[in-house]
């Protein structure tokens, strides 16, 4: 049994999450995977021969990663039973964030912070880090008399002498010990306050709210009905195929039972989806639906008031998570990938649950905003110079995917504020919803820079030449650097569902099919209204 404290509701775009709380019974729980149910239904041969095909499209996977750790980025993880009441205040990670960056550069810094409406304080990140560099001098010149004074007791020296260097060292040694102590929690206090600090955000990005996002692209135009028109909520409940009223019950509101060609339409969905990525070269993924919560935050989703977005599991440092994106930014935590395996690319497939803790009203009705949903999602790891060409890769996929099924749509550049802090530039698409009588978001792609990898430790090693500049000769291997992740929602099943039975229904109740849909339904061109 899971019992919310606060049931509320979910959204698609992934804004910064928060930790929400579940109570686990004493019984235990078996989290089971939704892929194990993709196939209920025999596949007719056309459709398995359709599947061989664009499996031959699947790139061979690639020897791609050493598994090290970096003293910057190395995760600092302290098991429940050892954990102390004076080590739960400290970071359990630490994120490689360039400080001297962004001292060098606070200006640019604050003007960001500004436009994307954050609550960083870069005052506090400053003086922090100056502190900070002043009292390592400190420690190091500390630590110069300490040596200084063990190399003088190396030699012949007169009892009084050898004593008071004694007495020196041990002097050194109280006081050394006192400033690394300051040392650790200045650092401590650094990353706390750092973390808030958002990407930076691409030059061409529009400044402002929602309402200054540009449109970059549309596509179709709103279809022309001749007779009264349904949302997808009574269409839902007039062929059957959708029961909010049970779910209620059974789990509370905003969850959902679907019944009958709706639940051969969400698996139709995903499994189209999945093969036509694949045939970009995209690794097919199912992830844990369960995380540290750790890998939340170095992911970039933070906790925000009582505006939380995340499920936290009580009496764990676990969450159910929101998206796909984090347990596969996890995959390659704390690794060095070599740069021939480059670009990483992945489809995931997972269930999502979010709290939409203060969503309300009219827009968040039926399927459009709920706890609990079904998602595909794309991620990349790739060298810096090919972030952005991967991100106009990602967001044309996803306008390929939905112009295949018929849809009207839009595709935005969002404004500074509407950005989550790991997005350094994000494009969301909206489509055309009628039964709801507006535009409603169905994904978004965005391309996160370093600002992920640089919390998760990923970093890759650039092929080039073994370097010999050392006094010694010996050759040494070429720096590494951090991967960029970028991510993009391929397929967000409820809301898929809301376009078509809403863009697709006919004047005698009845909703077609698209025709892409068809062959992973094993043929099913019409949703008719049940005989009573």
């Amino acid at each position: 049994m899971i019992k919310l404290n606060k049931p509320s509701c979910l959204n698609f775009s992934a804004p910064a999450m928060g930790l929400h709380t579940l109570r686990l019974a004493t019984v235990p729980l078996t989290f089971s995977t939704f892929t194990s149910r993709l196939f209920l239904k025999p596949i007719p041969p056309n459709t398995l021969q359709t599947l061989g095909q664009f499996t031959r499209h699947v790139q061979p996977r690639k020897p791609f990663l050493v598994r090290a750790f970096s003293a910057s980025a190395a995760v600092q993880e302290i098991p429940p039973a050892q954990a102390s009441d004076s080590s739960a205040a400290r970071p359990q990670w630490k994120a490689s964030i360039d400080f001297r960056w962004i001292r060098d550069n606070k200006e640019a810094v604050e003007i960001n912070i500004k436009n994307r409406n954050s609550n960083a304080d870069l005052g506090a990140v400053i003086e922090l880090y100056e502190n900070m560099v002043n009292l390592q001098k400190e420690v190091e010149g500390l630590r110069e008399e300490r040596n200084n004074v063990a190399k003088k007791m190396k030699g012949k020296l007169e009892p009084s002498e050898r004593e008071r260097l004694v007495e020196e060292g041990k002097s050194l040694k109280e006081s050394l010990v006192t400033l690394e102590e300051d040392l650790v929690k200045l650092q401590d206090e650094l990353q706390q306050v750092a973390r808030s600090i958002p990407n930076m955000t691409h030059p061409d990005v529009p400044i402002g709210g929602e309402d200054s996002s540009a449109i970059r692209k549309e596509v179709g135009s709103p279809r022309e009905f001749t007779f009264p028109i349904k949302d997808h909520l009574q269409l839902g409940k007039d062929l059957d195929l959708i029961d909010f009223d049970s779910a209620s019950e059974v789990s509370g509101s905003k969850f959902f039972y679907l019944k009958n060609e709706a639940v051969l339409l969400e698996m139709a969905l995903l499994n189209w989806t999945l093969s036509e990525v694949m045939k970009k070269g995209f690794t097919p993924l199912t992830t844990p639906e369960i995380v540290r919560s750790s890998i939340v935050e170095k992911c970039g989703f933070q906790p925000r008031g009582d505006n939380t977005q995340v499920y936290s599991i009580d009496g764990t440092d676990q969450c159910l998570i929101g998206t796909a994106e984090i347990p596969v930014g996890g995959i390659h935590m704390d690794s060095i990938l070599l740069e021939s395996a480059l670009p990483l690319k992945y489809i995931a497939f997972s269930h999502c649950f979010r709290t939409e803790a203060g969503a309300a009203g009219a827009a968040t009705k039926g399927l459009y905003r709920v706890h609990q949903f079904s998602k595909a999602e794309m991620f990349i790891l790739c060298r810096p110079e090919d972030s952005e060409t991967f991100h106009h890769e990602l967001i044309q996929i996803e306008e390929d995917l939905f112009t295949s099924l018929g849809l009207h749509f839009k595709t935005l550049d969002m404004a500074t504020a509407d950005l989550g802090a790991p997005a350094y530039r994000k494009f969301d698409i909206e489509a055309w919803m009628p039964g709801l009588g507006r535009y409603g978001e169905i994904s978004s792609a965005s391309n996160c820079t370093d600002y992920q990898s640089r919390r998760l430790g990923i970093r890759y090693r650039p092929s080039e030449p073994l370097q010999t500049g050392s006094k010694k000769g010996k050759a040494s291997l070429p720096a590494t650097k951090f991967v960029h992740t970028l991510n993009a929602t391929a397929c967000a099943v409820p809301r898929m569902m809301v376009c078509l039975l809403e863009n697709y229904q006919q004047e005698d109740g009845s909703v077609v099919i698209p025709e892409p849909l068809r062959p992973f339904m094993g043929g099913i061109e019409l949703i008719k209204p049940k005989l009573r």
